[in-house]
């Protein structure tokens, strides 16, 4: 399974547009072929912190995801509200198998 961990940082001020926009993107990505888990985490301690960890069958099928009009428009809505640029950690998804 390939597995992103997705670390953003936003302006405090965006906060709530983020999630919205982020929301609308989860919500077309857990229905893409090869999607495994799409989850949204928030920060406890500090709520301008966010983790998507997305999921997916393979490298293939992440890849896929990026060109998708969701992905794509979530990109753009977003792109504005960085505290600095958000970053990808890609993982080896190894259990559940």
């Amino acid at each position: 399974m390939h597995v992103t961990l997705v670390h953003v940082r936003v302006r405090a001020q965006d906060v709530d547009a983020f999630i919205a926009a982020t929301r609308a993107n989860h919500e077309a990505s857990v229905d893409e072929p090869g999607n495994r888990r799409f989850d949204v985490l928030q920060a406890l301690d500090d709520p301008t912190r966010f983790i998507l960890y997305e999921a997916y069958a393979s490298a293939a099928d992440a890849a896929a995801h990026k060109e998708t009009t969701h992905y794509l428009a979530w990109r753009e809505a977003v792109a504005g509200m960085m505290a600095e640029p958000r970053r990808g950690e890609p993982m080896n998804g190894l259990l559940p198998a």
